[in-house]
């Protein structure tokens, strides 16, 4: 079933917002709290601080792929809270931010390390 993998709900997310731990880059806050299930979700909470609808849902676009590619550990709610400086961040430092965020919180799976970019 698709979408399962998101938090759909205002309850689901101010659960998350209210009893979850927390971590901390300059781009990206992340809360998680375990939800008891066999597969973890997440969510983002993009403020129009941020930028207009255009930029707002691009940060979210790049979010999920992000999230698409890292192996979570399964039993998890997420939730993603975008700083305003995300808006002019490019999808590598995006990237490296939140993978650093889900490596702290133990959320990534085994021995993850990432995909490498190559860098001229």
């Amino acid at each position: 079933m698709r979408g399962e993998e998101y938090l759909t709900k205002s309850t689901q997310y101010a659960l998350v917002y209210k009893e979850g731990s927390s971590w901390v880059s300059s781009l990206i806050v992340m809360k998680a709290l375990p939800n008891g299930l066999s597969l973890s979700r997440y969510g983002f909470s993009i403020s129009k601080r941020v930028g207009k609808a255009v930029t707002r849902n691009r940060v979210k676009r790049l979010l999920r792929e992000i999230l698409r590619l890292a192996p979570l550990e399964p039993g998890w709610d997420i939730m993603f809270i975008a700083r305003p400086t995300t808006a002019t961040t490019r999808y590598a430092e995006l990237k490296k931010s939140v993978e650093s965020l889900l490596s702290q919180a133990k959320l990534l799976e085994g021995n993850y390390e990432g995909i490498r970019l190559k860098t001229n």
